[in-house]
């Protein structure tokens, strides 16, 4: 760590390669943080006050790697973006175990290594600090022609865990939040019928990454709130 580093806020951002993840480096850096960025197959870039840590985030020497690189290059933690995370729409019966681990090995152990790694450091500093987990609208509003039965499993216990951290770490400055998506025009759609997924929002169009970004910046500078899921989905989760 240099001395030009000493005072400087650090995110560690999943799920960093692409979309959603790739844009959160960009606002945190513009907020002047220093990012973490990880994903399976992120390349180091030229920007310095971005740390690659290419990795399965469901292995936990990812997150040891992840936290790890963060106190050696940037000397803290402060913030905590769970950004990485996979859909597989399947009707319930025709999930395999493959499916089964994959999924649960991205959105919740992943979640679990890095999330706790993460709470450990902070404590240490001293300091609190956040953490965003990412949900979906489809926890608030199941939809019958979106077969998605692990994506509810998984997310509907980040959902659960946001209000139990927040609560249990609370006295100690650290907050923890969620963000709710609708169906965001990200390279995950790209291959998608958008008409279709754009009726979904009584807003009638989809969400941009912009909409996204504009909500965790809201909860980042949102001192007095924890324990909160910001839907930013177009009207979805309130009714149809």
């Amino acid at each position: 760590m240099t001395a030009d580093h000493a005072d400087q806020k650090v995110a560690v951002i999943t799920g960093a390669s692409q979309g959603m993840g790739a844009a959160l480096v960009r606002a945190y850096r513009e907020l002047g943080y220093a990012v973490v960025a990880n994903s399976r197959s992120i390349a180091p870039g030229d920007d310095p006050g971005v740390a690659a840590v290419a990795g399965d985030v469901a292995d936990p020497a990812t997150a040891d790697r992840i936290v790890a690189t963060a106190v050696e290059r940037f000397g803290r933690v402060d913030t905590l973006i769970n950004n990485a995370g996979v859909f597989v729409p399947k009707p319930f019966t025709e999930y395999t175990v493959a499916d089964y681990e994959f999924v649960t090995g991205v959105n919740l152990t992943g979640f679990f290594h890095i999330t706790q790694r993460v709470i450990a450091r902070l404590l240490t500093q001293g300091e609190g600090g956040h953490v965003v987990n990412m949900t979906t609208s489809l926890l608030d509003q199941p939809n019958s022609a979106v077969a998605a039965g692990l994506t509810a499993l998984t997310k509907g216990g980040l959902a659960a865990v946001t209000k139990s951290l927040a609560i249990e770490y609370a006295r100690s400055g650290i907050r923890v939040n969620a963000i709710s998506p609708g169906n965001i025009a990200t390279p995950m759609h790209a291959d998608d019928d958008t008409t279709a997924l754009a009726a979904m929002h009584p807003l009638g169009r989809m969400g941009a990454i912009a909409d996204i970004v504009a909500g965790i910046r809201y909860l980042e500078a949102a001192t007095f709130v924890t324990g909160e899921t910001l839907h930013v989905d177009g009207g979805q989760s309130a009714g149809h």
